[in-house]
């Protein structure tokens, strides 16, 4: 298989993958993700064997966190096959593959991490995880489907309160608000999503295929509406707000091991929105 710059791919059997992030140190997606994620949507399309992907993490503290958002600037601007932005690419082919997608995490999943876990057909979280959208608190919004999947996976209500609280959910209330499938206690997750996953893997492709076109209908958002808030989110690096905020928070630690991004919806809620320009 190829060789990727902050994942892997292990092929369990034919059947079964594992994709394992590994971006150090606070597994922060990177604009060379961005353009690696529509190669193995790629792959697993051409592996007509596949039938289930694990996707998990090398660091128990961050599952897959937000966007660089030092390198903004970086952003690839090429289209993916679908002929939408890299990520939009990714994330729609994703959801619509004849494959399962299972997100199991540990850890912290934020802002654009959150917004990919969104497009995987299920998610299963150990009772230590944290989940968060943090864009609006930098003067920002959510780029990467979140403002398209969060309403259709928790309710209107609920999504408004995530997005527009930019705070840290714990693994019990991401549950309850159906963020994600189940909260495990850490030591059964292994094994519940393991043996889920193989379980799976052993049916019939013709089968998953169809079930999750027929679902897939009610289910998931447009790539228009996805493309929407893409623009939109990168046209808000140049807002107001964000001009103060966002420097603020880098100074404060944002983007790097610390206090800062361990707690990152504490501190959101309390740091200073910078100086008036």
């Amino acid at each position: 298989m190829e060789q990727w710059t902050h994942f892997s791919v292990t092929a369990e059997t034919k059947r079964l993958w594992r994709i394992t992030f590994d971006s150090p140190p606070i597994n922060l997606v990177s604009p060379e993700m961005l353009t690696e994620l529509p190669r193995l949507v790629d792959q697993m399309e051409a592996a007509s064997e596949v039938l289930v992907t694990v996707f998990e993490s090398a660091n128990p503290d961050y599952f897959l966190n937000h966007y660089d958002t030092s390198r903004v600037a970086e952003t690839p601007k090429e289209l993916g096959a679908s002929g939408y932005p890299l990520l939009i690419d990714a994330t729609t082919r994703l959801s619509r593959l004849p494959v399962v997608s299972i997100a199991k995490i540990r850890g912290r999943v934020r802002g654009l991490g959150s917004e990919l876990i969104q497009a995987m057909d299920m998610r299963f979280a150990s009772e230590g995880a944290l989940f968060c959208q943090p864009e609006v608190a930098n003067g920002n919004l959510p780029g990467g489907g979140g403002l398209e999947h969060l309403p259709l996976l928790l309710g209107r209500a609920r999504a408004l309160e995530v997005v527009l609280s930019s705070d840290d959910y714990t693994s019990e209330l991401a549950e309850r608000y159906g963020w994600v499938n189940r909260t495990l206690p850490d030591g059964e997750l292994d094994a519940f999503v393991d043996a889920l996953a193989r379980r799976v893997a052993s049916f019939d492709k013709e089968s998953i295929a169809a079930v999750k076109k027929q679902v897939n209908r009610y289910t998931l958002p447009s790539a228009e509406d996805l493309q929407s808030s893409s623009d939109l989110y990168f046209d808000s690096f140049g807002w107001p707000g964000s001009k103060r905020r966002l420097p603020a928070a880098l100074a404060a630690g944002r983007n790097q091991p610390g206090d800062y991004e361990m707690r990152l919806g504490y501190h959101l809620g309390r740091q200073p929105e910078g100086t008036p320009q």
